[in-house]
């Protein structure tokens, strides 16, 4: 399933760090773990959040500066165009290469994201000795040409003129890992084999032209170990596995620690030195998802983890192996630990991020405490450090923000001064947008959840989040199910409160974040308490006069569309309509027909869904599919499926349709042959909101941006339902490859 859609982050990841390793396994189990900040997003669960990968061309009328607003006919408050909230960005993923000698980001060429570069120059200071850093993006040069699918993920390797990156078909989650040689131009396929899917578990600071990777090209099921040259493609076998859901790794490409993902709860294992594993630790079922290893110091004598053993949220600890002693390092209360700041080169703990409404940071090394201090001082917004050198003298430093796109800095440490980069999207920071209002909702069983309101600027005069009377509302879920909502800039939440309508998004049981006892939960609640969360949560909202209670729709990507389905089948009219994209139907079908190389997870799964292979757990499964319940639904909806879908297959969205279809409940389904979970192609994305803003319209009254041609350039098919939108049928007759 999907993980979070946070947009516009400040990175789209560094080099990968020795969480990869454990968490390459437990992302397909819980896709709730936290990162480092300068972990590269290896198995692209990241990359499935629904809005940042919205590419799209801009159009020569914005990059000319042109009104960002669309008329659209309406009184009061322009629209924003569509253009300007899910086109491509300008610049993000932005990083320093390990020398300070290249600033690199993703933008625009040829349609799609591509890598870009620019020289860093160092100028001489007025302080005798000292320098001014000076980014050269006049300079500034693609490195890579991707004609067909955009970039989504990259780091620098540690020889300072190689850039590596994955790519996969089409959205068919096989990757490839790609090597680029910045001053020859050559790229390499390091992974050159069929129906593959590879990850980078980790790189060596000690011999940098080294990589370990991930292939299961043996079997299916699981990833052997190879280090590959990125020079020359050569490779050679580390580790033969038909057993491990995961490993860790050290920078010396060391595998350290294999993952074993058992029924009752998740085992590491270490080497015996003779060929065979030898039990490390054992994590408890309950525990599993707050406890697992970040990684190991330099001489192997320290483990870093986060522990939720004995307590509920997640601390950051050090476990020394050779004294058996236990130090908590970090801990809240409320929230679990979510980024860790590593230093570059050495496996030091520097800063650790809890993240409860919004992220906090927790200085562990004081020589970084007066940069971060003089850092947060230069924005409002949530501090991130995607991106350092490799002899930390430069950092890259992005802000996240709630109504404006992320902001950049160069940030020399020596002079202590930062110079500003840029934003994420010029375009953007001249709209007027939507602030995101933290709010808590409580359960009926007495659960808190962590939720995210946006309104309408004009209905909310004294800023108070509170709208001046009941709004049309777009209940908003996240995917997963196990991870979270977070505060920051939301191109979804921007759209919608721009076309009138309140969007509240809510972590409710099962989300990541907030503890052991809140993720577990969620166990066995598809549908059943997590689904009254939900509805909780809109009951909430109609009690505070925030949303018309005949006016609601819920929304939502993979989880978010089980969720979407299930809501229409079990509420009769709660819901006036409901968007799904890439949304299981029958659970278990979902369930068997996952990626083959998820099984060594499986047990997990099965845990925190249900299990198919019991009589108990199949009639469970069948009480809560949406598709058993297919003759409850009256409500309209929209259903949005990647054809290439590895996860939820495209069956999943066609056995709905046509169930619906059957009974004459209006039904529109939008195929993207080009897709896969989620919208990566140029196009789609645009076109799929185009959709979706008419289709809201249509039943909560908001207000929307005619289709037009927005379809132009998109691989949209409708088989069904076509007239079942306003303007549609008439877009898709006009339109152009």
């Amino acid at each position: 399933m999907a993980s979070g859609r946070r947009i516009q982050a400040p990175a789209t990841g560094h080099k990968p760090s020795p969480l990869q390793a454990a968490l390459f396994g437990l992302l397909l189990i819980l896709s709730s773990a936290p990162a480092r900040a300068e972990q590269l997003q290896a198995v692209s669960e990241d990359s499935l959040n629904l809005t940042f990968l919205m590419l799209q061309k801009l159009s020569g009328a914005a990059a000319a500066g042109a009104d960002p607003y669309s008329n659209g006919g309406e009184d009061g408050p322009k629209l924003i165009s569509r253009q300007l909230l899910f086109g491509i960005p300008e610049r993000v993923g932005v990083q320093i290469s390990p020398d300070g000698n290249w600033l690199s980001y993703l933008s625009a060429e040829s349609g799609l994201f591509n890598i870009w570069i620019a020289p860093v120059n160092r100028l001489p200071a007025a302080s005798e000795g000292g320098w001014t850093l000076k980014p050269d993006l006049s300079s500034a040069r693609p490195v890579t040409n991707e004609t067909i699918r955009g970039i989504e993920s990259y780091f620098w390797a540690d020889t300072g003129r190689h850039i590596i990156f994955s790519q996969d078909t089409f959205g068919d989650e096989n990757w490839h890992i790609y090597s680029l040689d910045i001053e020859t131009g050559e790229r390499l396929d390091l992974t050159p084999y069929g129906n593959v899917s590879a990850y980078v578990l980790a790189t060596g600071n000690e011999i940098p032209e080294e990589i370990l990777v991930g292939i299961n090209e043996r079997d299916r099921e699981y990833h052997d170990l190879y280090q590959i040259n990125i020079t020359t493609g050569m490779r050679s076998l580390v580790l033969r596995n038909d057993r491990f859901a995961g490993f860790l790794a050290g920078d010396d490409l060391r595998v350290r620690l294999a993952v074993d993902v058992m029924a009752d709860g998740i085992e590491y294992l270490q080497t015996d030195g003779i060929g065979s594993w030898k039990p490390f630790m054992k994590i408890d079922y309950l525990d599993s998802a707050t406890t697992y290893p970040l990684g190991f110091d330099r001489k192997g004598d320290i483990l870093y983890m986060a522990e939720g053993r004995g307590r509920d949220t997640a601390a950051l600890t050090s476990w020394n192996l050779r004294t058996g002693r236990t130090e908590i390092l970090a801990q809240d209360p409320r929230s679990d630990l979510g980024w860790v700041l590593f230093h570059p080169t050495s496996p030091i703990v520097q800063a650790a991020s809890f993240e409860y409404y919004r992220h906090n940071w927790t200085v562990l090394d004081e020589s970084i405490r007066p940069d971060l201090e003089y850092l947060q001082q230069l924005n409002p917004g949530d501090l991130m450090v995607p991106s350092r050198t490799s002899d930390d003298s430069i950092w890259i430093a992005g802000f996240i923000s709630d109504s404006a796109p992320a902001r950049y800095y160069l940030y020399d440490r020596r002079g202590r001064a930062a110079e500003p980069l840029f934003s994420a999207n010029r375009m953007q920071e001249r709209l007027a947008l939507s602030k995101m209002h933290c709010v808590t909702i409580r359960s009926r069983d007495g659960l808190d959840m962590v939720s995210y309101l946006s309104i309408p600027p004009w209905t909310d005069e004294d800023g108070d989040g509170m709208p001046n009377e009941p709004l049309p509302m777009v209940l908003y879920v996240h995917g997963g199910p196990w991870t979270r909502d977070s505060w920051g800039f939301d191109e979804t939440h921007q759209l919608l409160a721009n076309r009138g309508y309140a969007v509240l998004s809510v972590n409710f049981r099962g989300s990541s974040g907030f503890g052991k006892r809140f993720i577990n939960a969620g166990d066995g609640e598809w549908g059943g308490k997590m689904e009254e969360d939900l509805l909780d949560a809109v009951h909430w909202s109609t009690e505070k006069g925030i949303a018309d209670p005949d006016r609601i729709a819920i929304l939502g990507l993979s989880y978010g569309g089980y969720a979407a389905l299930s809501a229409l089948a079990n509420t009769g009219g709660l819901f006036a309509c409901g968007v799904d994209i890439c949304g299981p139907s029958n659970l278990t079908s979902f369930l068997l027909t996952l990626p083959e190389y998820w099984n060594p997870s499986l047990e997990v799964k099965l845990r925190r869904v249900g299990d198919y292979r019991t009589a108990e757990g199949r009639r469970m499964l069948d009480e809560r599919s949406p598709l058993s319940r297919a003759d409850r639904i009256e409500r309209p909806l929209l259903i949005a499926q990647g054809a290439n879908d590895p996860r939820v297959k495209r069956n999943e969205s066609e056995q709905i349709v046509r169930a619906l279809v059957e009974r004459g409940v209006p039904v529109t389904y939008a195929l993207f042959p080009d897709e896969g979970h989620g919208f990566v192609r140029p196009g789609n994305g645009l076109a799929f909101y185009a959709l979706t803003e008419a289709f809201l319209a249509e039943h909560l009254g908001g207000r929307y941006e005619p289709i037009g041609p927005a379809l132009n350039g998109s691989s949209i098919t409708v088989p069904v339902g076509a007239d079942q939108i306003p303007g549609l049928a008439r877009a898709l007759a006009h339109k152009s490859p």
